[in-house]
């Protein structure tokens, strides 16, 4: 039997882990054992163990219960952790997701110890080497064996980096695979969605009525850590809320919870604490966050996950960056890069609201991207 180690920290690559992990106890069981490494990156119940409690996620084999710290020490610390893993599990390969800390953690270790990487959402660029999770995933692609890129766009920079389309096995780091299967998050959208709305009470909770509501997350350094660009998006969404009495729902990243008293301006402060409008709510779990997703009338957030879910339920997304991986979305005019000047957001939340997009091509798969990555895992290891 194939033994594949997945190395997780953050929710969302908790979540995204619960695609593969579902393939494997499915259509791969018997012939993929799935050994779960979580680096604690994220460590309270909000932010990860309600993730594997509501989901039926395996849960992880070890946790490095790594914690937060500077990028440098919260690294180190992973990498330390995954070697010692790696040397008493000896996979056959390891699996990395997306961009984090943990992902460059894990993309070190394995390399440097010669055991193949598998990396799902590899090809992502935002051109912006400011961005630490630019600099890990572009570290972790040129780190790993196996690259499967969600979208077509992640493929060609992929190209363009100097990786071969023609790659023949056998596959290493050297000889690296390049795959467009489609992204896994379509295929945990479409498999939660249902569940979401058979469990979740988190609208008749908070009294929203579906369809009159802005939903937002905000949680990038760049925004949370930058008075300038913080005021701008909280500015923009008192504005609009008052403007079009539309309820705004903020489930707040704890980061962004602990800089929010220390980076707004009083005028900002004043004015959101007085507006009835605007619900700051704690993180929230990932069947009400589907929920809310998909009875938002529009959404305004700096992740790159959120924008995706956005599409996914076929709604309107203003991006408070400077920049996107995901064009396809801005392509396609369902989402507008507006990044955290108080104008500019404002424009496009009006222009949203008053002209939704109706196009929505389908560019992110079929919704089985995962069984495309176990078949390609199990080629790869056993040709």
């Amino acid at each position: 039997m194939l033994k594949i180690l997945t190395v997780i920290g953050a929710r969302p690559q908790i979540i995204k882990a619960a695609a593969l992990s579902r393939a494997i106890a499915g259509a791969f069981s018997g012939r993929i054992r799935e050994v779960i490494v979580h680096t604690g990156q994220h460590y309270d119940n909000n932010m990860s163990q309600v993730f594997f409690d509501e989901l039926g996620i395996p849960q992880p084999d070890y946790n490095l219960g790594v914690g937060s710290g500077p990028h440098g020490v919260q690294t180190a610390r992973m990498i330390q952790g995954i070697e010692e893993i790696l040397t008493r599990e000896r996979p056959d390969m390891l699996v990395l997701y997306g961009d984090t800390n943990s992902t460059l953690a894990g993309a070190v270790a394995a390399s440097k110890m010669h055991v193949p990487i598998a990396h799902i959402e590899a090809g992502l660029r935002s051109f912006n080497k400011s961005m630490p999770e630019e600099i890990n995933r572009i570290m972790c692609d040129h780190a790993s064996t196996l690259l499967f890129s969600p979208t077509a766009t992640g493929f060609a920079n992929l190209l363009r980096e100097g990786f071969n389309a023609s790659a023949r096995p056998p596959f290493t780091i050297d000889n690296p695979k390049i795959y467009h299967c489609g992204d896994v998050m379509y295929d945990n959208s479409l498999h939660f969605s249902e569940l979401a709305e058979q469990k979740s009470r988190i609208l008749e909770d908070l009294g929203l009525e579906p369809g009159n509501y802005l939903l937002s997350t905000i949680h990038r350094d760049n925004n949370t850590d930058i008075p300038e660009r913080l005021n701008g998006i909280f500015e923009a969404l008192d504005i609009i809320s008052r403007r079009r009495q539309l309820q705004v729902v903020l489930p707040l990243h704890p980061r962004t919870s602990g800089l929010i008293s220390r980076n707004f301006s009083p005028h900002v402060s004043a004015s959101v604490d007085g507006n009835h409008l605007i619900r700051i709510v704690p993180p929230v779990s990932f069947l009400d966050m589907t929920r809310l997703e998909k009875n938002a009338r529009l959404i305004l957030t700096d992740s790159g996950g959120v924008q995706k879910e956005a599409y996914f339920f076929e709604k309107p997304c203003v991006i408070a960056r400077s920049e996107t991986e995901w064009t396809e979305i801005t392509d396609a005019g369902a989402g507008i890069v507006a990044d955290a000047d108080v104008v500019r957001l404002l424009q496009a939340l009006e222009q949203f609201l008053d002209h939704p997009p109706v196009n929505f091509p389908a560019v992110f798969g079929d919704g089985r991207a995962a069984e495309f990555i176990c078949n390609e895992i199990l080629k790869a290891a056993r040709p």
